[in-house]
């Protein structure tokens, strides 16, 4: 039968144009079955990898971890944000203060400069006002060691009102990453759970839960990095709030030292 149409190669075998009619038919079938592979979706792969996406896709646990996150991120800028713009504004009225009392003026001049102010430095002023005039301009031994304890306490009081609100930067830079590493375990536990139900060992079962678990330890280092720097950048900032106090006390020492106390009377009094 085949020896009417084509030729049989020696040995019993096909003929050539057999071989390349039936290459040509398997040619066409990988051409027209590539498309429709390609085409068809594998319900193991995730279909968006994204950020926001891999966040909706998430668990419940891993998106409350974030939610914190991302909240105290935006505590720690808003603390920067507040603190920055406080402390520019009270080192520039201590600054204009401490001017005044280096101009070698007398302490009532002081007091009237300060009048209804309620700076650090006008506080520092008005206290050491108060003293001259509790103790009827009296200049001693004992009369500068209280003035001396009464500027440490406004110090101190002022320092505290000026480092409220950085205590949780600390926290913050402290506790972020341990919050984002709690996500990071929660979300590879979920993917192990994932392999587990599914009896396959395929990645795309498991890809989704430690992407998630790793935006998870991304946003806790997003939170904690920022927090840390700006907490020793605001701690270095007050220290240095905190010396300018100190210069304005030794001015206030010396200007006691020197008599200019002693008609101080019908002062305001000092908030302390």
């Amino acid at each position: 039968m085949w020896r009417n149409d084509k030729k049989h190669l020696p040995g019993g075998g096909l003929s050539s144009g057999m071989i390349l009619r039936f290459g040509s038919f398997l040619a066409c079938l990988a051409t027209t079955a590539e498309p429709a592979l390609a085409q068809t979706p594998n319900p193991l792969l995730p279909r968006n990898l994204s950020p926001w996406g891999m966040f909706l896709s998430a668990d419940i646990v891993v998106k409350a971890v974030m939610i914190g996150l991302a909240f105290a991120s935006l505590v720690t800028w808003t603390v920067w944000l507040a603190k920055t713009i406080e402390l520019r504004r009270a080192k520039t009225l201590g600054r204009r203060r401490l001017k005044l009392l280096e101009s070698g003026g007398t302490l009532s001049e002081a007091v009237r400069a300060c009048d209804g102010k309620r700076d650090a430095v006008a506080q520092l002023i008005l206290s050491t006002a108060r003293e001259a005039e509790l103790s009827d301009g009296i200049i001693d031994d004992g009369f500068r060691e209280r003035v001396a304890l009464r500027l440490e306490r406004v110090e101190a009081a002022m320092t505290r009102q000026v480092s409220r609100g950085i205590g949780i930067l600390a926290t913050i830079g402290a506790t972020a990453p341990f919050v984002g590493l709690f996500g990071t375990v929660w979300g590879i536990m979920n993917s192990f759970i994932g392999i587990s139900e599914s009896h396959t060992t395929n990645l795309a079962v498991v890809a989704p839960g430690i992407a998630e678990a790793l935006l998870a330890t991304a946003f806790g280092l997003v939170a904690a990095i920022p927090a840390v720097v700006i907490y020793n950048h605001l701690a270095r900032v007050i220290s240095g709030y905190r010396a300018l106090l100190g210069d304005a006390s030794a001015q206030l020492v010396l200007m006691i030292s020197r008599g200019h106390a002693s008609r101080v009377s019908a002062l305001p009094r000092a908030a302390e």
